[in-house]
């Protein structure tokens, strides 16, 4: 049985064969898959892809689904994971109407949830708002934020506080050698940043400057350029020729042995509780 994983990331399973735009491991083939999926037609048993979809635009998403469908075997599986859009505009809109009440719980809820429905869209610097709210010294409504966004969400939470322990620890210290060699790298970083800066500036306007600056980023790969729901994403994979296509949770699949595989549940925990997930085949 061949398995593929499309714009793995840091999940990967040694068994399938994985895919992404950058490769970070002996076990990820690295591709632009922009450019389709380097594979003959109907070669692989199983296509899956988590949290990728929405990167792509809706006319690329199209032409990346019909390649999922051109290099799927007869009777092969999809399994997609994108952020549920129903469920996001849901909990907007129920925690709009608690805070205009003056539920001052469901205030901190809102101001979540409305940046994990634009943020990664409008953001011009990796993280967006979404990271500095995670990174903020109390996190008052916690439980709420990683109940959407999972381990994930934990890790970022887990690095900062982490950090801030480290800095206030080393405050304490008289500076070592080590610590003062890495404060002057540090230091020249930042100097060289400052050059480079300054060579773009003499070539280009401000302006000129920043627009090139946010145009790379926002095409980097980072922003989501289109949202789906239980319907749209039905359509999509209708219009493109799948069949037997239903909503599945992250721990029941028609992949044989889903369970062994760890990449949509970790250790019994959902990766990305804010996905919708679904399932079709190719007949």
């Amino acid at each position: 049985m061949k398995l593929l994983n499309l714009g793995c990331g840091q999940k990967y399973h040694k068994d399938w064969l994985n895919i992404d735009f950058v490769s970070n491991s002996e076990y990820v083939k690295a591709h632009n898959l922009l450019k389709g999926i380097p594979l003959k037609d109907e070669s692989v048993d199983v296509v899956y892809h988590s949290h990728v979809l929405e990167h792509f635009s809706k006319e690329d998403g199209y032409h990346f689904i019909r390649e999922c469908f051109r290099v799927l075997n007869k009777n092969g599986i999809i399994r997609i994971a994108v952020p549920d859009l129903e469920i996001i505009v849901k909990e907007y809109l129920k925690n709009l109407q608690l805070a205009i009440e003056g539920d001052s719980k469901a205030k901190n809820n809102y101001d979540w949830i409305k940046l994990e429905l634009f943020d990664q869209m409008v953001r011009s610097e990796s993280g967006g708002e979404m990271k500095e709210y995670l990174c903020q010294p109390v996190l008052i409504n916690e439980d709420y934020v990683f109940k959407r966004i999972g381990s994930e969400g934990k890790i970022i939470r887990e690095s900062f506080l982490k950090n801030q322990n480290l800095i206030h620890n080393e405050i304490k210290k008289t500076p070592s050698k080590a610590s003062i060699f890495k404060l002057v790298l540090k230091k020249m970083k930042r100097v060289f940043i400052k050059l480079r800066n300054r060579e773009r500036k003499s070539i280009l306007t401000a302006q000129k400057s920043e627009a090139l600056q946010i145009g790379e980023f926002r095409l980097g790969g980072e922003i989501h350029q289109w949202m789906y729901d239980r319907y749209s994403l039905t359509e999509l994979l209708r219009k493109v020729g799948f069949d037997e296509i239903k909503i599945v949770n992250a721990f029941e699949s028609e992949i044989k042995n889903w369970e062994t595989c760890q990449l949509d549940v970790v250790n019994g925990e959902v990766r990305k509780p804010d996905s919708l997930f679904i399932e079709a085949k190719k007949l």
